[in-house]
């Protein structure tokens, strides 16, 4: 992406307010899968448990401004910026405290934007800014889908897959109308997905079929190195790159560039 002084960073909110669905695991390998084709990419971790800033190596005693700060005036998304061991790759961290913010934010005016407004011109470096949510469609996740262009829908081959992202759905529907008119929806990816277990493939041959071309192509399958990257403090294309979850990602990111008009070598 040409990032002169017209242009503006693609902001994407990775979402799902079902828990346990992939959707850190998915934030954070396709920030460093976009930093790895030569993306600038700021990832701003939105969920109160901070597991994205653990799973690119911020320890919580670095974390002295973060997204609670941020989201509350106390400071600029300049200052909560820390930079990861992944270049190209820079992070606004989350703390506890964050879990609080809704309540703090209730009686504040435009509560609702102050993200956005956070965001401003302080991102404008970046190629995209990537939003990790929190697993909960409250008001941190409505401050993210007012920021952003674009929602990338992190969906677990599972019984109830389709019923939890209908409500989703309505959300970012709702969001569009009151709020932000410019809001897609930039993908669904399938997460979780064991070749093994024909669940898995109804599943996807569902969300395929109601959901069409707004499903990607590339699928994330269970795979344990993806599970034991983030306890080493990295992505798991950091952790080992060759494994087919690595492999997944690095696919989804091409994917996601060619949607959003880039030629993808």
């Amino acid at each position: 992406m040409d990032n002169s002084e017209n242009k503006k960073p693609r902001i994407i909110a990775v979402a799902n307010q079902k828990g346990g669905v992939g959707k850190t695991t998915t934030a954070i390998n396709l920030a460093t899968a976009l930093a790895a084709v030569k993306q600038r990419v700021l990832l701003v971790d939105l969920d109160p448990q901070g597991n994205a800033s653990t799973g690119l190596g911020i320890n919580r005693r670095e974390r002295k401004i973060d997204t609670y700060q941020v989201v509350i005036g106390g400071a600029s998304l300049k200052d909560a910026i820390h930079t990861t061991g992944i270049p190209g790759l820079d992070i606004v961290p989350a703390g506890m405290d964050l879990s609080g913010a809704e309540l703090e934010l209730v009686d504040v005016e435009m509560r609702e934007t102050r993200l956005k407004s956070a965001i401003g011109t302080d991102a404008d470096e970046y190629d995209y800014v990537l939003i990790d949510c929190p697993p909960a469609l409250g008001l941190l996740t409505l401050n993210a889908l007012i920021a952003a262009q674009a929602v990338l829908v992190p969906l677990q081959c599972e019984f109830f897959a389709l019923e939890g992202v209908s409500h989703l759905i309505k959300t970012i529907e709702r969001v569009r109308k009151a709020f932000n008119p410019e809001l897609e929806i930039q993908g669904i990816v399938l997460t979780m997905f064991d070749k093994r277990n024909n669940l898995s493939d109804q599943v996807a041959s569902d969300v395929r079929e109601h959901f069409g071309d707004k499903v990607y192509k590339t699928v994330i399958p269970r795979n344990v190195r993806v599970s034991e990257a983030p306890s080493f403090g990295k992505p798991v294309l950091m952790y080992d790159i060759a494994c087919r979850g690595s492999q997944a990602y690095l696919h989804l990111a091409g994917e996601v560039l060619k949607r959003e008009g880039h030629s993808v070598v």
